[in-house]
């Protein structure tokens, strides 16, 4: 029932983030968000000094990324090659961003991984979630984390429902997912591999891959969709 939100359905290629020893012990994603803190401290003390700079408390930034002077960025922490974070961004903590990722102005990162390319480039705010590999969110999208009677998060599919064994969690989005502006994603929304979101969508639960999210009864398949 759940076949298609496990972490091999969602991410194609796990050698698209350094988190990848991280993830492939897991069944679901959001597993990989109980360890990431301890996996980042583990791995920051590996990762090569020609290539890392460690900058203050459990920071570790590749010499080729760009971090902007007015960015905020707190430990534990790992920003990977190629990697920008821009002005006035805003990391909270136990993060990774990926090579080549983007980190934009006034965009808030906490408890989150991001594979290699990803982008949330404006106002974004992403927390206790991952973005999987050149997925992309649009400018004032964002992730709510925490249900409005703080209980733990149940993802439903097809009339069943899956306990996460979290109170706190974003969104799992999969491999090349285009998030449209200004929408937000309730807590434990899953989208699968190579689907769109409308800008200014409200989405909950499953989304599957290949789609296209129009509205909350209107998801339509991109390939059926074109042969209409």
């Amino acid at each position: 029932m759940f076949e298609q939100v496990t972490t091999k359905a969602l991410f194609s290629d796990l050698d698209k983030t350094i988190a990848k020893p991280l993830l492939e012990n897991t069944t679901y994603p959001w597993e990989a968000l109980d360890g990431l803190k301890d996996f980042i401290l583990e791995l920051g003390k590996t990762l090569p000094q020609d290539k890392y700079d460690k900058i203050g408390d459990d920071i570790w930034v590749a010499k080729s990324a760009t971090v902007a002077p007015s960015a905020s960025i707190t430990g534990p922490l790992i920003v990977c090659e190629d990697a920008e974070i821009r002005h006035c961004a805003f990391i909270r903590g136990v993060a990774i961003v990926g090579r080549g990722a983007v980190v934009g102005n006034s965009t808030e990162l906490k408890g989150t991984l991001l594979f290699d390319g990803v982008q949330v480039p404006h106002y974004n705010y992403v927390g206790d979630s991952i973005l999987g590999y050149k997925s992309h969110m649009g400018a004032g999208s964002i992730t709510s984390n925490l249900k409005s009677d703080k209980t733990i998060v149940h993802l439903g599919i097809g009339g069943e429902k899956l306990c996460t064994n979290r109170k706190k969690l974003g969104a799992i989005l999969g491999d090349n997912v285009e998030v449209g502006c200004n929408s937000v994603l309730n807590p434990g929304t899953v989208i699968g591999r190579n689907t769109t979101i409308y800008p200014v969508s409200m989405v909950r639960g499953y989304v599957p891959e290949n789609s296209i999210y129009k509205f909350k009864d209107e998801v339509v398949n991109k390939i059926e969709s074109k042969e209409l």
